[in-house]
């Protein structure tokens, strides 16, 4: 049976020999930074809100039930949550419904976009990339993780490439035993 022992972050020792060979760690030791685009995904839950529940027969909307329904709910159920508003059926809903739903959600809910949770998901993730601070990427070599959640969007890695190559010294794709390059600064 084979042992290994750290030797210290990145090396390892391998066997149990006389002559014990070291093993490094090249991918530790390269220096480059693999920034994950799922780590601007909300940390939070994030729920639908599905409207058609609050039109007649889930496809109309009869202002005076409709106003009704909202007072009437528990809004508190959506403290602290992400809330994506959105309509399962093919009704028309006007824009003012979503404006009061909104309203009403606004005292309780962390944030409150329009489309579904994917949809939501993708414009909060959006919204944290061009908000975050990427001064510390300023001439680093850095890999975009590419090879883990497939439910990311191109979007997603278009925004950070756009953010990124100013700053960064080389961009690449994937994973570091494995990469694309994209940009290397000349």
């Amino acid at each position: 049976m084979t042992n290994l022992s750290v030797l210290r972050k990145g090396s390892f020792y391998l066997g149990q020999t006389e002559s014990m060979a070291l093993i490094q760690n090249k991918v530790a030791e390269s220096g480059l930074i693999v920034l994950d685009p799922a780590d601007f995904l909300p940390k939070e839950a994030v729920v639908g809100l599905d409207i058609s529940s609050f039109l007649w027969h889930g496809m109309v909307l009869r202002e005076k039930e409709f106003r009704e329904q909202l007072k009437a709910f528990d809004w508190q159920t959506f403290t602290g949550k992400f809330v994506a508003l959105h309509c399962s059926t093919d009704a028309i809903v006007p824009r003012w419904a979503y404006m009061l739903i909104t309203q009403y959600l606004l005292p309780f809910a962390a944030h409150v976009a329009q489309g579904d949770v994917a949809a939501c998901k993708e414009a909060w993730a959006l919204q944290a990339i061009a908000a975050a601070d990427m001064e510390a990427y300023r001439d680093e070599r850095v890999i975009l993780k590419g090879c883990g959640d497939d439910s990311l969007s191109d979007a997603l890695y278009v925004a950070l490439t756009a953010r990124l190559q100013p700053l960064v010294k080389s961009l690449m794709y994937g994973e570091p035993c494995s990469t694309v390059p994209v940009y290397k600064k000349k």
